[in-house]
This record gives structure tokens, sequence and C-alpha cells, in this order.
């Protein structure tokens, strides 16, 4: 079974459409928007990933099977220059993407556990790598995730669990669509693929990782060579 957090829009909605198309026992969350097309859909539940009560409710209505997969894309960005940022809208970006990631995480493992078996995929960036102006919380907390993973990696790896991360860079989904085309097409001649990550490449890439027993505690880059 797969349980997708953020799965109302951009990478989140994609996978969870194709594996409803794959016939899979798959769940997601929404914060704020449900899909209208999926308005009287069993496969979503409200949750904020920064409510530990919240996030026990939904696993409690959540009938496991033993083997589970859990895909963490909720996240937020914010934009601003460091030294003009607001604290407060710097933390959300922490606590959302960090934290927010492992409240789920924490709270699947004991199922993970006793099944003997998991597979944590957490959605990193290339922007974590690679210096950008203005995204210094959004990088810090893509980061984040990769010293996470390792130490969780370590605990859980001889319960047949694993943890890693796809440092996605620019594609077809997710924040590339509120890009202005003029800046669009600038960020596209960075890369040296010369095009966007096409949703198919990410859905392999998670799929790499659900079937590979032995990358673990890892970081895979999709970035079409840009660093």
């Amino acid at each position: 079974m797969i349980l997708i957090t953020g799965a109302s829009k951009g990478i989140g909605k994609y996978l969870l459409e194709n594996y409803i198309k794959e016939q899979e026992k798959v769940y997601g969350t929404y914060n704020s928007t449900l899909p209208k097309e999926f308005a009287n859909c069993k496969n979503y539940t409200r949750v904020d990933v920064t409510s530990n009560i919240e996030i026990d409710e939904w696993l409690k209505s959540i009938d496991f099977d033993e083997e589970i997969t859990l895909i963490n894309c909720a996240g937020i960005s914010y934009n601003s220059f460091a030294h003009k940022s607001d604290p407060e809208k710097w933390k959300k970006v922490i606590e959302i993407n960090v934290l927010g990631a492992y409240n789920v995480i924490r709270q699947l493992l004991p199922h993970m556990r006793d099944a003997n078996f998991g597979r944590i995929i957490n959605f990193s960036s290339v922007v974590a790598q690679k210096g950008t102006p203005g995204v210094s919380a959004y990088s810090a907390s893509k980061s984040a995730l990769w010293g996470m993973a390792k130490a969780i990696a370590v605990e859980n790896a001889s319960k047949g669990i694993t943890i890693n991360n796809i440092n996605l860079g620019y594609s077809e989904l997710g924040m590339i669509e509120e890009v202005p085309e003029i800046y669009k097409e600038a960020i596209i001649n960075q890369i040296p693929n010369g095009e966007l990550c096409k949703k198919e490449d990410i859905f392999k890439c998670v799929e790499f990782l659900r079937d590979n027993s032995y990358t673990n505690g890892s970081s895979v880059d999709l970035n079409g060579g840009l660093f």
C-alpha cells in the first residue's frame, strides 16, 4: 500500500492518480484544496502534517497492509532574501517540509517495523545543492531531509526498511508551473539535458526506490545534470 502526503496537486497528485490507475491501494493527504475531480474520492483525507493528532486520526482510518510505502510530497516554499525575510514565514517552511515529513515517518515506523518492511521516499530538491538566491528556507528544509534519512536508515535497516530522497531538479510538475515563461526558458537553458524533467521519469525514480532493497539513506539526483 502507498501513502502520499501533499497529494492535492503537482507531483503528489500525479503519483496518486498513477497508482489509482494501476489499481494500487493508495491514500493521499491534502491540506487546503481537494481537487474537484476527487470530491467524492475515499483516497483523500485532509491532514495538516504539522499536527500529530490529525496524522494519528488519518492513520487510524486506514486498514494497513504489510508492505507500506510512504511518499512525502507535502511542502511549501517562501521566496525572500535572508536579510529581508519574515522569521515566521521562514519557520513555517521548516515546520511543514521537515517536521511534517518527520511526523508522518515517526508514526508509520512502528507499523513498518512490525511488518519487517517499509519504503520511505522524500522529495528533496536541487536547490539544496545549487546556490539559489531567495530560497534559504526551502534550501535549508530540503537539505535537512538528507541527514534525517541517513540516521533513520541506520536505525531501521535491519527491519527491512529503506528511506531515501529524490533531489528533484526543475520538472514539468510543481512550482515551475508558477514561473513566467521568460524565466522558465532561462531555467531550461541552464539544464544540461536541455529540458524539464518529465513526470514519467519522476514516477520511474519512485518505482526504482520502491523496488530496491539496498539503496538506503541515499539521495538520488534527478536533475538532468544541473548542479
